[in-house]
């Protein structure tokens, strides 16, 4: 059983909290403040009941060693901005100072340790360094969900320390919207799938493939089912040592009558830095010399007219290159499509990592039922495995 953050008595209490506060920093400043907005009602519900907050977070991948510019401070700034109160700071998750200053809170107050991955000991789980992080609190809360399918010190190790450790609204939150997608979806589901690669995404098919009404693929992962199908991609991203897999998945969609859809059309470049030379091109009428960047206008609404048909949508990495304007206008259109079946009460989940900045990037992410905070956690979660960090709450 997890414990839920109303499970405690917070009066006076150290709350160590790990949140997932790995956003985007553009000029030394928060880009994108999702992730931290989705935190405040557990760090604004402790200091309502009483409770001083020691707050820890990854930031970026800087391999072990501190780099300045994945540092948390510009994260404590716009914290304190959204908290509108001052909190302290810092420069080490493990120093004797910091612990001093953890030792030192009043009930109201806030302590932001610095980047737990300026140490190799934070994806290692290292032992020692799970037990001095176990020293900033008396209660260990997780509500960081887009860790928590990983091994981490952070999220996993730690809560050895603790008797009393359970988790905060937001991963509550992820778990029942998510789970309750799974178990008793609105009909008809549909799965649309983007992104890359299908590797990543392997668990998620299959298992929708046996649930779902609908699997409506794009994103550079389509090139490898149509080539799978005998049809010619031109340049556009293939992965070769997949073609097998992918032939399996289209075999057993057929099997199972799960409704499998493909683009029939896509905008194309020669080159990527070159938009304004962009085509709208059929499938098989890809020339050698050019990649498709995104979905084309005739498949955007084909998945669109899906999107409004359906009752539950899952969503799942983005239609195209779309951190390039011009490529985008597939995912904008995903998401436009989403947002108006949410207007008609369709119940739609957008799956975390590029899918949500995707909806960020459209300011839609307000207009969805549900954006994940996690990537990599909701595709576990979706697929029906466990997650680490929570099972290490389990009492």
């Amino acid at each position: 059983m997890l414990n839920t953050l109303t499970s405690f008595d917070l009066k006076s209490k150290r709350i160590l909290i790990r949140v997932d506060f790995n956003v985007p920093i553009l000029d030394g400043k928060v880009a994108d403040d999702f992730k931290i907005v989705t935190v405040l009602p557990t760090i604004k519900h402790c200091l309502h009941e009483g409770a001083s907050l020691v707050i820890m977070s990854h930031l970026g991948r800087p391999k072990g060693k501190v780099n300045p510019e994945l540092s948390l401070i510009s994260v404590g700034e716009k914290l304190a901005e959204l908290l509108e109160m001052p909190i302290k700071f810092s420069d080490d998750c493990v120093s004797s100072d910091a612990r001093e200053v953890s030792l030192g809170l009043k009930p109201g107050e806030i302590h932001l340790l610095e980047n737990l991955r300026f140490h190799d000991e934070e994806a290692n789980n290292d032992n020692q360094f799970c037990y001095h992080l176990s020293k900033h609190g008396e209660i260990y809360i997780n509500d960081a969900f887009g860790t928590a399918h990983r091994a981490h010190a952070s999220n996993v190790g730690v809560s050895e320390f603790f008797s009393s450790k359970g988790i905060g609204f937001l991963i509550e939150k992820e778990i029942e919207f998510l789970q309750s997608v799974i178990k008793k979806p609105e009909r008809p589901l549909l799965l649309i799938l983007g992104g890359a690669k299908i590797s990543g995404k392997l668990e998620l098919i299959h298992q929708f493939i046996q649930n779902a009404d609908s699997i409506a693929i794009g994103g550079g992962m389509a090139f490898t089912f149509l080539k799978a199908k005998g049809h010619d991609v031109g340049r556009s991203l293939v992965d070769e040592t997949m073609i097998e897999t992918a032939k399996s998945i289209l075999n057993e969609a057929r099997r199972k009558k799960t409704e499998l859809i493909l683009p029939s059309d896509f905008i194309c470049v020669k080159k990527l830095e070159k938009p304004d030379e962009l085509e709208v091109m059929k499938l098989d009428r890809i020339p050698s010399t050019k990649i498709a960047v995104d979905i084309g206008p005739e498949t955007a609404l084909q998945f669109s007219e899906i999107i409004q048909s359906s009752g539950t949508i899952i969503w799942n990495g983005p239609m195209g290159v779309f951190e390039v304007p011009e490529y985008s206008n597939g995912s904008r259109k995903i998401a436009q499509a989403m947002a108006d079946a949410t207007e008609n009460e369709v119940v739609t989940v957008v799956g975390g990592g590029d899918s949500a900045a995707v909806v960020s990037q459209f300011g839609l992410h307000e207009k969805m039922s549900h954006v994940s905070t996690g990537g990599g956690s909701s595709l576990e979660l979706l697929s029906g495995n466990q997650l680490p960090a929570l099972l290490a709450l389990e009492q």
